[in-house]
């Protein structure tokens, strides 16, 4: 069996189609039990946020798991295949571990670092072992993706990372400071909210425009600001100061033309482009009065900082975790056929045992046990070598299945290694 992941996300798609995707519990009670009546899928758990929809399973094929589990989200989008499936992102087995582990660790969010993620990721694995589609393979994955997520906060200051980009965007853009400047927030997620948090308490005059006007007014009264539709943009554009863009939709938002039009009276205009991928063209950091600082900007600039460390660091953790969870999955994936070996030699053991009592009627039974133990520990250091080993070729690159090497070698009967069963998961925590 395999870990396949399909999803989609705000680095995938724009917001139109991720809104057409958004699903309440029951939605994902729906989703789950529709997931496991795909024929080659065993175990499923599904992440739903207002900005990504990914189906986790596990599977015994990739070909036919794929289509099933790809189709599940497009009839669910209401749009032609061939337009969604461009949105659409797979990982399997090594990729799908990864993807969920820096999904956990923050280091996949809009906001990077985020906080809110990991508890979605905890409520992800608690409704499939509610709903009963989470058995021991993905309980393992998951469990572990929340130790990461922990381990990753834990160990560094990752949840700072996010409103350090809003905070360097604006110290580069206006040394001066945002008081009194008119400033246009573009987005309502969670990089939005701290961009509105930041400039509203430096005593800027803020309007939060949204796609969805419910969120847009809903982020602003939180804050004490204003909300505007998206088709007022280019009037707020109009009288900005500053646009803070971080919406992650798939293409841009706001063009040459659009600024151009919007700065007829000739002010200057700071644009801080938060978004990945990019909402703002960067051909309008060519325009007169007009600059832009992105994502790769800051990126530079914060390498040698704190916030750049500590993502850094965050990186740094998932990759430990990631290796050390994959040796730790491979080697498991023999233990099987190891512990039906050792349990064949101790068949031999007890067979030959029973033949010499049978032969030599006088030995007492301290004498029995002696050649008993002899004859295990002939056993046991014949095995050593070969058991450590297989476990040790197991993590190394090529095609060779060391496990189904070992059980053809020593004529193990498959059911005896198929009987070996894994413990079963535990509760989430």
């Amino acid at each position: 069996m395999s870990v396949l992941v399909v999803g989609i996300s705000h680095k995938s798609a724009p917001v139109a189609v991720l809104e057409r995707l958004a699903l309440d519990s029951d939605g994902v009670a729906k989703l789950l039990a529709d997931v496991t009546t795909c024929e080659h899928v065993a175990e499923a758990a599904v992440i739903a946020t207002c900005n990504r929809l990914e189906i986790y399973a596990e599977v015994d094929r990739f070909h036919g798991s794929v289509e099933d589990v790809s189709r599940l989200l497009v009839e669910r989008a209401g749009e032609p295949t061939e337009s969604m499936l461009p949105h659409l992102y797979v990982h399997y087995e090594d990729g799908a571990v990864s993807h969920l582990f820096h999904v956990a660790a923050g280091l996949d969010s809009m906001a990077v670092g985020e906080g809110q993620i990991l508890g979605q990721t905890r409520a992800a694995l608690r409704t499939g072992q509610e709903q009963g589609t989470v058995g021991s393979a993905l309980n393992l994955l998951f469990q572990q993706a929340l130790r990461v997520g922990k381990r990753s906060r834990a160990e560094t200051g990752i949840d700072q990372a996010a409103p350090t980009l809003v905070s360097e965007a604006l110290a580069w853009l206006l040394p001066g400071g945002v008081d009194g400047l008119q400033v246009v927030v573009l987005g309502a997620g969670g990089m939005a909210s701290l961009a509105a948090a930041t400039t509203a308490r430096h005593g800027a005059e803020v309007v939060v425009v949204n796609r969805t006007v419910a969120n847009a007014e809903r982020l602003a009264s939180e804050y004490g600001v204003r909300a505007a539709p998206l088709d007022k943009l280019a009037d707020e554009l109009a009288r900005a100061d500053v646009l803070i863009a971080c919406t992650g939709a798939a293409g841009v938002l706001i063009g040459v033309e659009q600024v151009v039009a919007a700065r007829q009276d000739g002010r200057p205009l700071a644009i801080a482009d938060l978004a990945l991928p990019h909402d703002v063209d960067p051909a309008v950091r060519q325009l007169p009065g007009v600059t832009l600082v992105g994502l790769a900007d800051l990126a530079e600039r914060l390498r040698d900082t704190d916030a750049g460390r500590e993502i850094d660091g965050v990186r740094r953790i998932v990759g430990e975790e990631i290796a050390a969870f994959l040796t730790a999955r491979r080697q498991a994936s023999v233990t099987p056929t190891v512990v039906a070996l050792r349990s064949m030699a101790t068949d031999v053991v007890e067979a030959e045992m029973a033949r010499l009592a049978a032969r030599m009627p006088d030995l007492d039974e301290a004498e029995l046990a002696e050649v008993q133990q002899s004859l295990r520990r002939i056993a046991d250091k014949l095995l050593h070598h070969p058991t450590v080993r297989v476990k040790e070729l197991v993590n190394e690159a090529g095609a060779v299945s060391y496990a189904a090497a070992l059980a053809e070698l020593f004529a193990l009967d498959p059911d005896a290694v198929d009987a070996v069963t894994r413990p079963s998961g535990e509760a989430v925590t």
